[in-house]
């Protein structure tokens, strides 16, 4: 190849020469090819990634989205002083408490003692803060809904780390 590189013109018709270029051309089409490959292969293991993180995050959603619609129907039955069906709250011997109007009260149920004239109403002091709307269904308190995204991207991390042992194993 070197020799045929050298005087171009003179080498343009060597049969060594010709051989050489073509040698040289499939060894260079065997090289695109191999790292096409390559490529596409990690472009496959990204797009599988890809849709396992979407997965995951769907999947979180879905969980996320549950668990708020068992939040509310808690909260709501809360109002009533009744228990969520399969709440699997035990008393003591044992005995599961079934789905019977109860009054719950929070841990810390200590209340407040609000001023007289104050727009407040006194209520559980703690976690736990009372409902606006005029229920007594306990609500969230704002430092839970700031850590919901935190929550939101944990349990996708989980999901994730959870699929890709499952792909692993």
């Amino acid at each position: 190849m070197v020799r045929c590189l050298q005087d171009r013109t003179a080498t343009r018709y060597d049969a060594e020469c010709i051989n050489a270029r073509q040698a040289a051309q499939q060894i260079e089409a065997r090289e695109d090819a191999a790292r096409r490959a390559e490529l596409e292969a990690q472009s496959e293991s990204k797009r599988l990634a890809l849709r396992r993180t979407q997965a995951a995050a769907s999947q979180a959603r879905r969980r996320a989205k549950e668990n708020e619609r068992l939040r509310q129907e808690a909260e709501y039955l809360a109002q009533f002083g009744v228990l969520p069906p399969g709440a699997g709250f035990a008393l003591e011997g044992g005995q599961e408490i079934s789905n019977t109007n109860l009054t719950l009260m929070p841990v810390g149920s200590e209340q407040r003692s609000v001023p007289a004239g104050s727009e407040q109403r006194p209520g559980p002091v703690g976690d736990v803060l009372p409902a606006t709307d005029g229920g007594n269904a306990p609500g969230s308190s704002s430092a839970l809904d700031e850590d919901t995204s935190a929550t939101d991207m944990e349990s996708v991390r989980n999901e994730l780390q959870r699929r890709n042992a499952e792909s692993a194993g």
